[in-house]
């Protein structure tokens, strides 16, 4: 997407109120379009499940979905953006971006308290910016070329650059790049902080409460900048684990709304009167499911048996049976939606059980006495549906004659297995290619993650001095030709080497929701919105 530095919105202070927040009438989002006729009303409870417990409650150091769909009721970024990605004001109300890009501007919107009643300042801007940068999977790569954040004044934060970085813009999001209050984590490990377990932030909620295995509850936020937002008193999220009892909690009405519905139970709910289905693509995460391949095992070091597996695995079976035609198959790890710089031209692995033996008896690795060549251990990130791959998956290695035995676990087990203690073959990875290839493909390939292991970077333990030279390249780049053409080498690299299969895409956002409930998703965040326009019928 091409990025010019002026065209960034520069917004005047005099036209913004205090509870400005831009035009949302395009969103992609089912309820907005169904209620644009009814009056909101005030109070209320909307009770949401979701199937993982969180990590945590903030996504400053960890931008795992089911954190960040929470963490953004809570704490607010810079910037929200509409359905054409164009930003709008949040925490910041005007920004501006120097002639040669290297300092980005932000006037801060005034009068605007945390939760405690602290006031929030740049202080608060440039902790938050300068703590991701060190210690945030994303922010590594995001700010890496970030030098340093000006303070001249409480209301003014001064984003200085030593390179450009034409993809900052799009990287403020409250979910993104949540800003937290400097005073709540003080001199401390940021990593031990109490504020991600009860967090303090300024957006329309409040941390109430959260019952480990049970649910996390929110209060409105009576001292909230925006006059009159948000319309709901309590949002709270049920941790359900079970599939089948979202669904079924869906039909009672003990629950208003779900993430993480199974994708088996849709066609039935979709049926119901009182229920609504809304799969809107999430345009700025760009989920997609990966096949990992830890390279430090020397059976798949080899391309010949990477590939052979490849050939292996029919992603049409996983489109159609494991996510039930909900999604799309991937032909690389740049979304297609980012047309100008998407190239699958070496992505070439078809579903071939022929070629895929001969591949490797040819690698040296033929069917042994005991009728298998050798074993694998999978690793999945956790979720029905990714245990349902993990299935099909050691059932697609059968045939080629490779057994493998599946590992579950939670999420912190499956993180540890995957970036600490490397206690897998194959890992079934969840992962958002974002709004642009060098915020969410470059930490895929980026053999830093080898040197300095961090979770969501490199599971494979892939090293390319070319491919990282081409990040480093396109990430500074301003000319968005030789940027494309940077992107477009890079892929045509990594799809001969094959450290990471592309599979299909997540329907990550999908939501299924009472008729009583409008307004869920109110920015390109989708469930990573804030809640601040929703709201809830009261029960006949």
């Amino acid at each position: 997407m091409t990025v010019d530095r002026r065209r960034f919105m520069q917004t005047s202070l005099a036209a913004l109120s205090a509870g400005a927040l831009g035009t949302w009438a395009d969103l992609p989002t089912a309820a907005a379009a169904s209620t644009q006729a009814t009056t909101p009303a005030k109070g209320g409870t909307l009770t949401y499940a979701v199937q993982q417990e969180p990590p945590s409650l903030v996504s400053l150091l960890d931008t795992n979905t089911v954190i960040r769909n929470i963490s953004a009721k809570i704490t607010e970024g810079l910037l929200r953006y509409d359905a054409q990605f164009k930003p709008q004001p949040l925490l910041a109300i005007a920004w501006s971006t120097s002639d040669d890009g290297l300092r980005y501007t932000f006037k801060l919107r005034p009068n605007v308290k945390w939760h405690d009643g602290e006031s929030f300042t740049s202080a608060d801007v440039s902790y938050s910016i300068l703590t991701q940068k060190r210690l945030g999977p994303r922010g590594r790569i995001t700010l890496a070329n970030v030098e340093r954040v000006e303070t001249p004044d409480p209301l003014t934060a001064i984003v200085v650059l030593g390179k450009p970085t034409p993809y900052l813009i799009k990287a403020l999001s409250s979910a993104e790049l949540p800003i937290v209050p400097q005073h709540r984590y003080g001199d401390s490990d940021p990593l031990t902080s109490p504020n991600l377990t009860a967090p303090i932030g300024t957006g329309p909620f409040v941390f109430d409460q959260w019952v480990r295995g049970s649910h996390v509850s929110l209060r409105r936020n009576p001292n909230y900048w925006r006059p009159g937002a948000p319309n709901l008193d309590h949002v709270i999220y049920r941790i359900v684990p079970d599939q089948a009892s979202i669904s079924a909690a869906l039909e009672t009405g003990e629950v208003d709304a779900a993430t993480n519905v199974g994708l088996a139970d849709l066609s039935r709910l979709a049926k119901l009167p009182n229920l609504k289905i809304d799969d809107s693509y999430d345009a700025y995460l760009n989920n997609a499911a990966f096949l990992e391949f830890n390279l430090d095992n020397p059976v798949l070091a080899k391309p010949e048996v990477r590939k052979a597996i490849a050939h292996a695995i029919d992603r049409n079976f996983i489109k159609d049976n494991v996510f039930y035609q909900r999604s799309s198959v991937v032909d690389s790890p740049v979304p297609a939606v980012l047309s100008s710089y998407y190239d699958d031209s070496t992505f070439r692995y078809p579903f071939d059980v022929n070629e895929a033996n001969r591949l490797l008896d040819a690698a040296g690795y033929p069917k042994q006495a005991d009728g298998q060549r050798f074993a694998l251990k999978i690793n999945y990130i956790s979720g029905s549906d990714f245990r349902r791959a993990a299935d099909y998956l050691r059932a697609a290695l059968a045939r080629i004659d490779i057994k493998a035995s599946i590992l579950d676990g939670d999420l912190p087990t499956y993180l540890r297995r995957a970036y600490t203690a490397r206690e897998f073959d194959l890992n079934l990875n969840g992962l958002g290619r974002l709004y642009d290839p060098t915020v969410g493909v470059q930490r895929i390939y980026w053999s830093d993650g080898v040197r300095h292991p961090l979770i969501w970077i490199n599971a494979s333990h892939y090293q390319n001095q070319q491919v990282d030279d081409l990040f480093r390249a396109a990430a500074v780049e301003t000319d968005e030709g030789r940027r494309a053409s940077a992107f477009r080498q890079i892929q045509q690299i990594v799809g001969r080497d094959l450290p990471v299969l592309p599979l299909v895409t997540v329907p990550s956002a999908l939501q299924v929701y009472h008729s009583r409930v409008h307004n869920l998703n109110n920015s390109i965040d989708l469930t990573a919105g804030d809640f601040s326009d929703a709201w809830i019928e009261p029960k006949a």
